[in-house]
């Protein structure tokens, strides 16, 4: 059952850690069953109650699953496995549209803010005991939230949008409970749910959005939170349409108490106008990051919601890290006020390799899917077959199993770097990895 792998410990965390750095490094694969508990305890000379408390830590950290008679066994995608680990290694000569990052060409210079606001703090040094949020920086912030009808609310500062997420579900939520995500979705995402001990509810997804119908399963089902990507949304591109958000917010007004997060990363880089769906629940949270338009390392977003769940957030964040850096705030709010990221200037950009690359294989018959943002999703009907033959052809894609749950397969294409003369033949690369035939669709 666990191959040579011997599983070691006489404490609940001493068994649970063996377990989890065997699966960690591959020695334990998916979906491999444990022993029964009594088993395992007869082997170890431990009281079943030990096992059976290890057991519930390795469920609770994402790491193994349980499905009553049939055992225990390591999750299919485990948490001490990270879909990062699913990317492409791209050889020497490959061209890389596979890693999902913004066009460096598109970002700002950070030099000038970032001297400006260091300047700024050592006339006046931020101390302990300080506002964790640049005043100026919340401002800017809830000034676009207003101006984009996102309710009103408190504005809080984080270390990137998935930090936002994760401490919201945490203020919230407790191990067992079920949080409907996007599917295909953003990967990290779907590692952080079963880290935090969290179960994952699959909800489909088209160009305009979420399916209402999968979310009302799923809230009725039992989910506790939705999370929902407004605009931009990775893999797909897709972007919510006004149409959409009315039939979702209608779901959700059957379900107030269900936690509601909304990821709009895309803010600065897309031209289609948000529709958002705040402030239809009882509890919910708002989160914008600048990662996308003006660098990944800034490692900042903006996050508001409600009351309640703001003031759970910033109390946790005083117990860790205290707060983001206020000199790196000053930066971002200089950037923002100076509008050093014209948002028509990048989002044309995308657009523009967008559709080049949708048109192109539409013309050699190659469905694709990316109304917004820098990713385009292609249907495909074998992810590794397509991606070894794009890699033998020249060219890296993402495969789409870092994104999926129960989705049909697809790969990921980056255009952020897309050059024009490369379009035609990267379209060429993609129908002759498919084949002949239709590729499926993801909805």
């Amino acid at each position: 059952m666990l191959g040579g792998y011997p599983i070691s410990g006489r404490r609940a965390a001493d068994i649970s850690a063996s377990v989890e750095r065997a699966v960690g490094a591959g020695e334990l694969e998916p979906g491999q069953l444990l022993p029964p508990m009594r088993e395992l305890a007869g082997r170890l000379g431990v009281n079943p109650n030990t096992v059976a408390a290890a057991y519930r830590t390795l469920r609770e950290r994402g790491v193994i699953e349980t499905a009553g008679r049939r055992g225990s066994r390591v999750r299919t995608k485990p948490a001490t496995t990270g879909r990062e680990f699913l990317r492409v290694e791209v050889p020497e000569g490959v061209r890389d549209v596979s890693d999902g990052n913004p066009d460096p060409a598109l970002l700002p210079a950070l030099a000038p803010v970032f001297a400006a606001a260091a300047e700024r703090n050592d006339r006046e040094p931020v101390l302990y005991g300080h506002e964790p949020a640049e005043p100026e920086l919340v401002r800017l912030a809830r000034a676009e939230l207003d101006a984009d009808g996102v309710p009103g609310g408190p504005v809080a500062v984080t270390s990137g949008s998935l930090d936002a997420m994760e401490r919201v579900l945490a203020a919230h939520l407790k191990p067992g409970d079920a949080v409907a995500v996007e599917d295909p979705g953003w990967g990290s995402l779907l590692d952080l749910v079963p880290a935090l001990g969290l179960r994952t509810v699959p909800v489909g997804v088209d160009d305009e959005g979420p399916l209402p119908d999968d979310v009302r399963r799923a809230l009725t089902s039992g989910a506790r939170a939705l999370v929902v990507t407004d605009r931009a949304q990775n893999p797909t591109g897709a972007a919510l349409s006004a149409p959409r958000a009315r039939a979702l917010r209608s779901v959700l007004r059957e379900h107030p108490e269900t936690l509601l997060i909304e990821d709009d990363h895309g803010h600065r880089i897309v031209d289609l106008p948000l529709c958002p769906l705040a402030g239809t629940t009882h509890r919910w949270a708002f989160v914008r990051s600048a990662a996308k338009a003006y660098g990944p390392d800034l490692r900042l977003a903006v996050l508001t919601g409600d009351a309640v769940t703001l003031d759970r957030v910033r109390g946790r964040q005083r117990l860790g890290p205290g707060w983001v850096s206020r000199i790196t705030q000053r930066a971002v709010a200089r950037l923002w006020a100076d509008g050093a990221v014209d948002p028509a200037v990048v989002a044309a950009a995308y657009g523009r390799r967008r559709a080049a690359l949708l048109d192109a294989l539409a013309r050699r018959g190659v469905p694709a899917h990316g109304r917004s943002g820098m990713n385009v999703w292609i249907p495909v009907p074998d992810e590794t077959g397509v991606v070894a033959r794009l890699l033998a052809a020249g060219w890296a894609v993402a495969p789409g199993a870092r994104f999926r749950m129960s989705a049909p397969p697809g790969v990921r294409v980056t255009v952020s770097t897309l050059e024009e003369g490369e379009v035609g033949v990267l379209a060429d690369a993609v129908a002759g990895a498919l084949g002949p035939g239709p590729a499926r669709s993801y909805v």
